[in-house]
């Protein structure tokens, strides 16, 4: 049977990745709305007969309702967000119109009889962590920032859409993914662009704050996976690496896997915005992909080699 499948904010780090494995899906016609505030068509030139590239918001419903009444999605992954701590702090309002485009996408998927619609949720929704490591079920939500209460308001309008109407959802919360097409703004890009150039490895604050590091291929493994089981309906999942490190830490094993003779530089902490800790409870992600994630150590090396060299780009496809 053929599926349509739409990718809300499909030409970012994430949703790139997303669309490079759904156009492979047999009997699957696969469409990207971006607004490109943050994402590139650079990232979805891909030759794939059954893809279409489309210059859509989201939060505009009249730009993305023509979509869903055109193409009549069967699947939706609504992944659009402005992303980044530093941009999500320094345009909050912009960070708050994301709520617009969350009811946008859900009421068209409820009005076209969507079978189910997955969100891009964020780690950020758990705030300062109250245990570790952080439990879809057990750990509260403390939302603060704009970014997290949008997504923690997103995740409710999820739940809320399958009470009133039984519109099937499944929600990821995604733990710093990483990888060839992400912005050099967060953090392991930037690291492994200034390590292959010698230059310092900036770090705000003491660099004690912890991560974890999930490359992009097991981020959107995972996703894949729960689409083509159906699995996980009206559930949460944690979607991450459970290998918990300082920021410090991080980067010095980022300048000893490249051989750099990179130094540190410490600069202020950050106003806010920096958790101090972030480790997610994986079980259900590990039960999903029932094989070992890439280790950092090779994820650093893939995304260096491919910082380190262009890209080919064949041409795109794109609504007329």
């Amino acid at each position: 049977m053929m599926q349509s499948i739409l990718v809300t904010g499909g030409a970012g780090n994430i949703g790139s990745a997303l669309t490079r494995a759904l156009v492979k899906l047999p009997q699957t016609q696969v469409v990207v709305a971006d607004n490109l505030s943050t994402g590139s068509r650079d990232k979805v030139q891909i030759d794939a007969g059954n893809l279409t590239v489309v210059k859509a918001d989201a939060n505009d419903f009249d730009d993305i309702s023509s979509l869903f009444y055109r193409f009549h999605f069967t699947h939706v992954f609504h992944f659009a967000a402005v992303v980044g701590v530093q941009r999500t702090l320094a345009n909050p309002l912009l960070v708050l119109r994301d709520i617009t485009g969350i009811e946008n996408v859900l009421r068209l998927c409820k009005n076209t009889g969507a079978e189910r619609v997955y969100f891009a949720s964020s780690s950020e929704v758990y705030g300062e962590p109250f245990e570790m490591p952080q439990n879809e079920s057990t750990t509260p939500l403390n939302s603060r920032l704009p970014y997290a209460v949008v997504k923690n308001l997103g995740e409710v309008y999820l739940r809320t859409f399958q009470r009133e109407f039984g519109l099937p959802f499944t929600i990821f919360r995604f733990f710093n993914t990483y990888g060839p097409r992400q912005s050099e703004d967060f953090v392991l890009p930037r690291f492994v662009r200034a390590a292959q150039r010698g230059e310092p490895l900036t770090i705000y604050g003491d660099g004690s704050q912890t991560r974890t590091f999930c490359y992009v291929d097991d981020t959107v493994d995972a996703c894949i996976a729960v689409h083509r089981t159906r699995a996980y309906e009206n559930e949460v999942i944690n979607v991450g690496s459970d290998v918990e490190m300082s920021i410090r830490q991080l980067a010095e094993f980022v300048i000893e896997v490249l051989g750099s003779s990179s130094k540190l530089e410490f600069r202020p902490p950050l106003a806010e915005g920096d958790m101090t800790r972030r480790c997610p409870d994986t079980n259900k992600m590990k039960a999903i992909l029932n094989r070992p994630l890439v280790p950092l150590e090779e994820g650093i090396r893939r995304l260096a080699d491919h910082l380190s060299r262009p890209e080919d780009r064949p041409a795109l496809r794109r609504v007329a």
